[in-house]
């Protein structure tokens, strides 16, 4: 039987329009555009990452899209007190724990919740009582699926990274993972994200992975705007995302 099709959320990450802003330190291209271009051309959320370093997305950028998109605004932090501080007074509609470290190009693997589970439960309960919806950043491991379950987060954003960057067997093996690690968050009650180098020619796999709420996607979308506009790209990505029917029963 052919499975119903399911909506999959798509959550553009527009950290590195921010990126090309900061290369000069000038005024554009303006971020709160970029994220009102990607909400006309059909996006569901805006993702950014306001990184201690502030590298790329500014305070400033993260206020001002709260006060502007009419779709919902998806933070991305390491649970550091300054960063929580300004999360508290923005009150995004979701905030994404995830770990940072200053050298790292990208994130480059998920949080340690079993290890860090005291500390991002108090943040955790200080952003929930703002009305604020939390994700926790995860590899796909089912003890890290377990420790997010009892940390009080609503979601968990599956780290596909690992799969994105490996072929043939090995690929196969983490996608594996990924659906097990999902069906496992399912069953504890979490919603489920997934983000992490995702493009159009990877795509297929990830949608074989079950009860995926919303996939976060931003280098390869900003990548292919420089060829077909940032609308173009965000559509693309969309008509790519409209074949998932709920992964792998």
């Amino acid at each position: 039987m052919t499975k119903r099709s399911t909506l999959l959320r798509l959550g553009v990450n527009i950290d590195h329009v921010a990126t090309l802003r900061q290369a000069r330190k000038v005024s554009y291209p303006d971020v709160v555009a970029a994220g009102k271009c990607c909400e006309t051309a059909g996006a569901h959320g805006i993702t950014v990452h306001l990184r201690e370093d502030r590298r790329h997305i500014q305070d400033r950028d993260v206020y001002d899209l709260r006060k502007s998109l009419g779709i919902s605004l998806n933070l991305e932090m390491a649970n550091t007190p300054a960063i929580v501080r300004v999360a508290l007074d923005v009150r995004p509609d979701e905030v994404c724990l995830v770990p940072e470290k200053r050298q790292e190009l990208t994130t480059e693997g998920g949080l340690d919740v079993a290890g860090q589970k005291k500390a991002l439960s108090a943040t955790i309960k200080s952003l929930r009582a703002a009305g604020v919806c939390v994700s926790l950043f995860v590899d796909p491991d089912l003890e890290q699926m377990e420790a997010a379950a009892e940390s009080g987060a609503s979601y968990v954003e599956l780290h596909t990274g690992t799969y994105c960057n490996k072929a043939g067997d090995a690929a196969g093996r983490e996608l594996d993972r990924l659906v097990e690690a999902a069906m496992r968050a399912h069953g504890l009650g979490l919603k489920v994200n997934a983000g992490h180098g995702i493009n159009r020619a990877n795509i297929a796999g990830i949608l074989d992975i079950p009860h995926l709420d919303t996939l976060n996607i931003g280098h390869s979308i900003v990548a292919d705007a420089v060829f077909t506009g940032l609308a173009g790209a965000v559509k693309a990505m969309l008509k790519a995302m409209a074949a998932y029917r709920g992964g792998r029963t």
